[in-house]
Protein backbone atom coordinates (compact mmCIF):
# COMPACT_ATOMS: atom_id res chain seq x y z
CA UNK A 1 0.00 0.00 0.00
CA UNK A 2 1.54 3.39 -1.15
CA UNK A 3 1.66 5.59 1.83
CA UNK A 4 -0.46 8.78 2.40
CA UNK A 5 1.44 11.81 1.56
CA UNK A 6 1.42 14.39 4.99
CA UNK A 7 2.48 17.58 3.55
CA UNK A 8 2.40 19.48 6.33
CA UNK A 9 4.59 16.91 8.68
CA UNK A 10 7.26 17.00 5.80
CA UNK A 11 7.68 20.37 5.54
CA UNK A 12 10.08 21.33 7.75
CA UNK A 13 12.65 18.28 6.81
CA UNK A 14 12.36 19.09 3.23
CA UNK A 15 12.98 22.15 3.49
CA UNK A 16 16.31 21.72 5.37
CA UNK A 17 16.79 19.03 2.80
CA UNK A 18 16.98 22.10 -0.21
CA UNK A 19 19.35 24.19 1.60
CA UNK A 20 22.45 22.86 -0.28
CA UNK A 21 20.42 22.61 -3.76
CA UNK A 22 18.23 25.79 -4.26
CA UNK A 23 14.79 26.26 -5.48
CA UNK A 24 11.88 23.62 -3.11
CA UNK A 25 10.04 21.45 -5.83
CA UNK A 26 7.03 22.82 -7.71
CA UNK A 27 3.61 20.74 -7.39
CA UNK A 28 2.91 21.54 -11.15
CA UNK A 29 0.09 19.60 -12.22
CA UNK A 30 -2.92 21.74 -11.42
CA UNK A 31 -6.18 21.45 -10.18
CA UNK A 32 -7.14 19.47 -6.66
CA UNK A 33 -5.82 16.36 -6.19
CA UNK A 34 -8.06 13.08 -5.73
CA UNK A 35 -5.27 10.53 -5.05
CA UNK A 36 -2.81 10.35 -2.37
CA UNK A 37 -0.47 8.98 -4.00
CA UNK A 38 2.61 11.35 -5.32
CA UNK A 39 4.71 11.46 -8.24
CA UNK A 40 7.80 13.25 -8.64
CA UNK A 41 10.54 14.10 -11.08
CA UNK A 42 14.36 15.86 -11.18
CA UNK A 43 15.54 16.82 -14.08
CA UNK A 44 19.61 16.77 -14.71
CA UNK A 45 21.49 19.85 -16.07
CA UNK A 46 19.63 20.53 -19.07
CA UNK A 47 16.28 21.45 -17.15
CA UNK A 48 12.97 20.70 -18.20
CA UNK A 49 12.59 23.09 -21.11
CA UNK A 50 15.63 21.32 -22.74
CA UNK A 51 13.24 20.41 -25.15
CA UNK A 52 14.96 17.44 -25.51
CA UNK A 53 14.87 14.38 -22.99
CA UNK A 54 14.26 16.19 -19.98
CA UNK A 55 11.22 18.08 -21.58
CA UNK A 56 10.21 15.02 -22.83
CA UNK A 57 10.54 13.01 -19.45
CA UNK A 58 8.71 15.67 -17.83
CA UNK A 59 5.92 15.88 -20.30
CA UNK A 60 5.35 12.09 -19.47
CA UNK A 61 5.15 12.66 -15.65
CA UNK A 62 3.25 15.30 -15.70
CA UNK A 63 0.61 13.64 -18.17
CA UNK A 64 0.44 10.23 -15.26
CA UNK A 65 -0.27 12.70 -12.44
CA UNK A 66 -3.61 13.85 -14.29
CA UNK A 67 -4.37 10.52 -15.51
CA UNK A 68 -4.11 9.53 -11.53
CA UNK A 69 -5.69 12.60 -10.05
CA UNK A 70 -2.85 13.85 -8.51
CA UNK A 71 -0.14 16.48 -8.57
CA UNK A 72 3.18 16.11 -9.88
CA UNK A 73 6.43 17.31 -7.66
CA UNK A 74 9.47 18.63 -9.83
CA UNK A 75 12.78 19.94 -8.98
CA UNK A 76 15.58 20.96 -11.80
CA UNK A 77 18.85 20.54 -11.47
CA UNK A 78 21.59 23.60 -12.51
CA UNK A 79 24.69 21.49 -12.30
CA UNK A 80 25.96 17.83 -11.42
CA UNK A 81 26.32 18.89 -7.57
CA UNK A 82 22.67 19.53 -7.27
CA UNK A 83 21.52 15.77 -7.40
CA UNK A 84 22.20 14.27 -4.27
CA UNK A 85 20.43 16.94 -2.77
CA UNK A 86 17.42 17.43 -5.04
CA UNK A 87 17.15 13.63 -4.74
CA UNK A 88 17.36 13.81 -1.11
CA UNK A 89 14.53 16.73 -1.37
CA UNK A 90 12.00 14.32 -2.86
CA UNK A 91 11.82 11.47 -0.17
CA UNK A 92 11.51 14.04 2.06
CA UNK A 93 8.50 15.57 0.60
CA UNK A 94 7.22 12.03 0.45
CA UNK A 95 6.99 11.02 -2.57
CA UNK A 96 5.81 7.75 -3.79
CA UNK A 97 7.70 7.28 -7.38
CA UNK A 98 10.74 9.43 -8.46
CA UNK A 99 11.76 9.93 -12.42
CA UNK A 100 15.79 10.79 -12.78
CA UNK A 101 16.07 11.99 -15.99
CA UNK A 102 19.24 10.85 -17.30
CA UNK A 103 22.32 8.67 -17.13
CA UNK A 104 24.19 11.10 -15.29
CA UNK A 105 21.60 11.08 -12.07
CA UNK A 106 22.13 6.70 -12.34
CA UNK A 107 24.61 6.79 -9.33
CA UNK A 108 22.37 8.89 -7.09
CA UNK A 109 19.44 6.84 -8.43
CA UNK A 110 21.02 3.34 -7.12
CA UNK A 111 21.93 5.17 -3.52
CA UNK A 112 18.50 6.38 -3.23
CA UNK A 113 16.92 3.57 -4.08
CA UNK A 114 18.96 1.22 -1.81
CA UNK A 115 18.00 3.74 1.40
CA UNK A 116 14.35 3.85 0.44
CA UNK A 117 13.22 0.55 -0.86
CA UNK A 118 9.55 1.90 -0.64
CA UNK A 119 9.63 3.73 -3.05
CA UNK A 120 9.87 3.31 -6.90
CA UNK A 121 12.31 5.24 -8.42
CA UNK A 122 12.26 5.06 -12.68
CA UNK A 123 15.61 6.22 -14.25
CA UNK A 124 15.29 7.55 -17.53
CA UNK A 125 18.35 6.27 -20.13
CA UNK A 126 20.16 4.70 -18.03
CA UNK A 127 20.26 0.94 -16.53
CA UNK A 128 21.12 1.76 -13.10
CA UNK A 129 23.85 -1.05 -13.52
CA UNK A 130 26.96 0.16 -11.83
CA UNK A 131 28.06 -3.23 -11.23
CA UNK A 132 27.66 -4.55 -14.68
CA UNK A 133 26.14 -8.06 -13.98
CA UNK A 134 23.14 -7.28 -16.15
CA UNK A 135 20.95 -6.15 -13.37
CA UNK A 136 19.53 -3.21 -12.15
CA UNK A 137 21.85 -2.18 -8.76
CA UNK A 138 18.30 -1.77 -6.92
CA UNK A 139 15.23 -3.64 -6.91
CA UNK A 140 12.84 -0.37 -6.88
CA UNK A 141 14.32 1.24 -10.22
CA UNK A 142 12.72 0.24 -13.37
CA UNK A 143 15.34 1.64 -16.17
CA UNK A 144 13.74 3.32 -19.00
CA UNK A 145 16.40 2.93 -22.25
CA UNK A 146 15.82 3.51 -25.75
CA UNK A 147 17.84 1.53 -28.70
CA UNK A 148 18.29 4.87 -30.80
CA UNK A 149 20.88 3.37 -33.11
CA UNK A 150 18.04 1.66 -35.25
CA UNK A 151 16.17 5.17 -35.77
CA UNK A 152 19.75 6.57 -36.33
CA UNK A 153 20.70 4.01 -38.89
CA UNK A 154 17.62 5.49 -40.84
CA UNK A 155 18.58 9.08 -40.67
CA UNK A 156 22.14 7.75 -41.56
CA UNK A 157 20.96 6.39 -44.23
CA UNK A 158 18.60 9.29 -45.59
CA UNK A 159 21.27 11.68 -44.93
CA UNK A 160 23.42 9.91 -47.18
CA UNK A 161 21.02 9.93 -49.90
CA UNK A 162 20.10 13.59 -49.09
CA UNK A 163 23.45 15.10 -49.01
CA UNK A 164 24.31 17.06 -52.58
CA UNK A 165 28.12 17.26 -51.04
CA UNK A 166 28.66 13.80 -50.57
CA UNK A 167 29.87 14.35 -46.41
CA UNK A 168 27.65 14.47 -43.22
CA UNK A 169 28.78 14.67 -39.84
CA UNK A 170 27.89 14.29 -36.29
CA UNK A 171 29.43 15.30 -32.98
CA UNK A 172 27.99 14.73 -29.34
CA UNK A 173 28.11 16.09 -26.12
CA UNK A 174 29.95 13.88 -23.97
CA UNK A 175 31.53 10.57 -25.42
CA UNK A 176 28.97 8.26 -22.97
CA UNK A 177 26.86 5.25 -24.43
CA UNK A 178 23.60 6.96 -24.34
CA UNK A 179 25.18 9.34 -26.59
CA UNK A 180 27.44 7.43 -29.18
CA UNK A 181 24.55 4.93 -29.40
CA UNK A 182 23.10 7.76 -31.88
CA UNK A 183 25.99 8.52 -33.66
CA UNK A 184 26.79 4.42 -33.84
CA UNK A 185 23.50 4.34 -35.62
CA UNK A 186 24.03 7.32 -37.88
CA UNK A 187 27.62 5.86 -38.93
CA UNK A 188 26.43 2.50 -40.03
CA UNK A 189 23.23 3.94 -41.70
CA UNK A 190 25.41 5.90 -44.27
CA UNK A 191 28.10 2.75 -44.33
CA UNK A 192 24.63 0.86 -45.51
CA UNK A 193 23.97 3.52 -48.24
CA UNK A 194 27.44 3.53 -49.63
CA UNK A 195 27.14 -0.40 -49.52
CA UNK A 196 23.67 -0.88 -51.60
CA UNK A 197 23.92 1.85 -53.67
CA UNK A 198 27.64 1.70 -54.19
CA UNK A 199 28.63 5.30 -52.97
CA UNK A 200 31.39 6.80 -51.23
CA UNK A 201 29.25 9.35 -48.54
CA UNK A 202 31.76 10.23 -45.83
CA UNK A 203 31.04 10.53 -42.33
CA UNK A 204 33.03 13.13 -40.21
CA UNK A 205 32.95 13.70 -36.73
CA UNK A 206 33.10 9.71 -35.60
CA UNK A 207 34.21 6.62 -36.97
CA UNK A 208 32.99 4.20 -34.33
CA UNK A 209 35.21 4.46 -31.97
CA UNK A 210 36.47 8.44 -31.67
CA UNK A 211 34.95 11.85 -32.66
CA UNK A 212 34.42 14.70 -31.68
CA UNK A 213 32.52 16.03 -28.60
CA UNK A 214 32.12 19.51 -27.05
CA UNK A 215 33.01 18.00 -23.37
CA UNK A 216 29.21 18.76 -21.85
CA UNK A 217 25.54 19.56 -22.76
CA UNK A 218 25.88 23.24 -22.57
CA UNK A 219 24.95 25.50 -26.00
CA UNK A 220 28.01 27.30 -25.43
CA UNK A 221 31.16 28.91 -27.26
CA UNK A 222 32.86 25.07 -27.04
CA UNK A 223 29.89 23.38 -28.44
CA UNK A 224 29.54 26.28 -31.15
CA UNK A 225 33.27 25.96 -32.16
CA UNK A 226 32.84 21.96 -32.09
CA UNK A 227 30.11 21.97 -34.64
CA UNK A 228 31.93 25.00 -37.01
CA UNK A 229 34.81 22.59 -37.02
CA UNK A 230 32.55 19.83 -38.32
CA UNK A 231 30.84 22.34 -40.71
CA UNK A 232 34.35 23.68 -42.29
CA UNK A 233 35.33 19.84 -43.44
CA UNK A 234 32.34 20.83 -46.38
CA UNK A 235 29.33 18.91 -44.70
CA UNK A 236 25.93 19.53 -45.62
CA UNK A 237 24.01 17.69 -42.98
CA UNK A 238 25.04 17.37 -39.18
CA UNK A 239 23.83 15.74 -36.57
CA UNK A 240 24.30 16.80 -32.77
CA UNK A 241 23.65 14.38 -29.91
CA UNK A 242 23.37 16.25 -26.43
CA UNK A 243 20.13 18.14 -25.50
CA UNK A 244 21.14 21.74 -26.13
CA UNK A 245 24.00 21.58 -28.12
CA UNK A 246 22.22 21.42 -31.07
CA UNK A 247 21.30 25.36 -30.72
CA UNK A 248 25.28 26.10 -30.62
CA UNK A 249 25.22 23.98 -34.11
CA UNK A 250 22.55 26.38 -35.24
CA UNK A 251 24.24 29.43 -34.57
CA UNK A 252 27.31 27.97 -36.42
CA UNK A 253 25.50 27.23 -39.53
CA UNK A 254 24.06 30.56 -39.38
CA UNK A 255 27.48 32.09 -39.18
CA UNK A 256 28.73 29.36 -42.12
CA UNK A 257 26.19 31.09 -44.48
CA UNK A 258 25.75 27.40 -45.81
CA UNK A 259 22.94 25.52 -46.90
CA UNK A 260 23.17 22.69 -44.19
CA UNK A 261 20.50 20.45 -42.37
CA UNK A 262 19.83 19.85 -39.02
CA UNK A 263 19.28 16.35 -37.56
CA UNK A 264 17.42 16.19 -34.12
CA UNK A 265 17.61 14.39 -31.24
CA UNK A 266 15.03 12.68 -28.98
CA UNK A 267 12.32 15.43 -29.89
CA UNK A 268 11.12 16.34 -32.78
CA UNK A 269 12.63 19.45 -33.19
CA UNK A 270 9.98 21.07 -35.53
CA UNK A 271 7.59 20.35 -33.13
CA UNK A 272 9.48 21.10 -29.86
CA UNK A 273 11.67 24.34 -31.54
CA UNK A 274 10.09 26.31 -34.51
CA UNK A 275 12.98 27.93 -34.57
CA UNK A 276 14.64 24.81 -36.38
CA UNK A 277 11.50 24.64 -39.08
CA UNK A 278 13.66 25.81 -41.82
CA UNK A 279 16.44 23.94 -41.34
CA UNK A 280 15.95 20.43 -39.44
CA UNK A 281 15.74 17.55 -42.01
CA UNK A 282 13.91 15.06 -39.64
CA UNK A 283 14.61 13.92 -35.91
CA UNK A 284 15.57 10.60 -34.33
CA UNK A 285 12.41 10.23 -31.68
CA UNK A 286 12.79 8.32 -27.94
CA UNK A 287 9.50 7.73 -26.49
CA UNK A 288 10.48 9.16 -23.40
CA UNK A 289 7.11 10.24 -22.77
CA UNK A 290 5.30 7.64 -23.51
CA UNK A 291 6.97 5.56 -21.70
CA UNK A 292 7.71 7.56 -18.92
CA UNK A 293 3.81 8.20 -18.36
CA UNK A 294 3.39 4.92 -18.54
CA UNK A 295 5.93 3.44 -15.75
CA UNK A 296 4.33 6.28 -13.71
CA UNK A 297 1.25 5.12 -14.08
CA UNK A 298 1.81 1.66 -13.12
CA UNK A 299 3.04 2.55 -9.53
CA UNK A 300 -0.02 4.75 -9.06
CA UNK A 301 -1.84 1.48 -9.73
CA UNK A 302 0.24 -0.83 -7.50
CA UNK A 303 1.55 -2.22 -10.64
CA UNK A 304 5.26 -0.79 -10.78
CA UNK A 305 7.29 -3.39 -12.37
CA UNK A 306 10.78 -2.88 -12.55
CA UNK A 307 11.33 -4.91 -15.62
CA UNK A 308 13.74 -2.83 -17.72
CA UNK A 309 12.17 -1.17 -20.90
CA UNK A 310 13.83 -1.35 -23.96
CA UNK A 311 12.29 1.30 -26.81
CA UNK A 312 12.78 -0.08 -30.47
CA UNK A 313 11.30 0.63 -33.64
CA UNK A 314 9.08 -2.46 -33.45
CA UNK A 315 7.19 -1.35 -30.34
CA UNK A 316 7.55 2.27 -30.82
CA UNK A 317 9.74 3.47 -28.39
CA UNK A 318 12.11 4.90 -30.79
CA UNK A 319 11.27 6.00 -34.72
CA UNK A 320 11.90 8.88 -37.26
CA UNK A 321 10.19 11.75 -37.46
CA UNK A 322 8.61 13.41 -40.37
CA UNK A 323 10.32 15.34 -43.19
CA UNK A 324 7.74 18.33 -42.40
CA UNK A 325 9.47 21.20 -44.42
CA UNK A 326 11.91 19.21 -46.11
CA UNK A 327 8.98 16.70 -47.90
CA UNK A 328 9.65 18.42 -51.28
CA UNK A 329 13.18 18.90 -50.94
CA UNK A 330 13.59 14.51 -50.22
CA UNK A 331 13.44 12.65 -53.04
CA UNK A 332 9.90 10.67 -52.59
CA UNK A 333 12.18 7.56 -53.87
CA UNK A 334 14.28 8.01 -51.16
CA UNK A 335 11.90 7.91 -48.36
CA UNK A 336 10.36 5.29 -49.53
CA UNK A 337 13.50 3.11 -49.16
CA UNK A 338 14.21 4.60 -45.40
CA UNK A 339 10.18 3.27 -45.02
CA UNK A 340 11.18 -0.30 -46.56
CA UNK A 341 14.09 -0.33 -44.49
CA UNK A 342 12.57 0.20 -41.46
CA UNK A 343 10.23 -2.46 -41.85
CA UNK A 344 13.24 -4.53 -43.05
CA UNK A 345 14.88 -3.77 -39.43
CA UNK A 346 11.78 -4.69 -37.88
CA UNK A 347 11.71 -8.05 -39.48
CA UNK A 348 15.19 -8.75 -38.58
CA UNK A 349 16.70 -8.86 -42.13
CA UNK A 350 18.73 -5.66 -41.44
CA UNK A 351 21.13 -6.18 -38.24
CA UNK A 352 21.67 -2.61 -36.16
CA UNK A 353 24.52 -3.38 -33.76
CA UNK A 354 23.96 -1.65 -30.57
CA UNK A 355 24.97 -1.89 -26.67
CA UNK A 356 21.15 -2.48 -26.08
CA UNK A 357 20.33 -4.60 -29.51
CA UNK A 358 20.73 -7.76 -27.44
Amino acid sequence: MKKAVRLTALAGAAALALSACGAAPEETTGGEATSDFKPCIVSDAGGFDDKSFNQLSFEGASAAAEELGTELVDVQSASESDYKGNVESLVAEGCDAIVTVGFALSATTIESATENPDIDYILVDDAADADFDGEADAENIKPLLYDTAQAAFLAGYLSAGYSEAGKVGTFGGMDFPTVTIFMDGFKQGVDYYNETKGTDVELVGWDGEKGSFTGGFAADPAAKTTAQNILDQGVDVILPVGGPIYQSAMDAIADSGEDVALVGVDADFYESDPATQDIVLTSILKGMDVSTKEAVVASGNEEFDPAPYVGTLENGGVDLAPLHNFEDKVDPALWEEVQTLKESIIAGDVEVKSYLAE
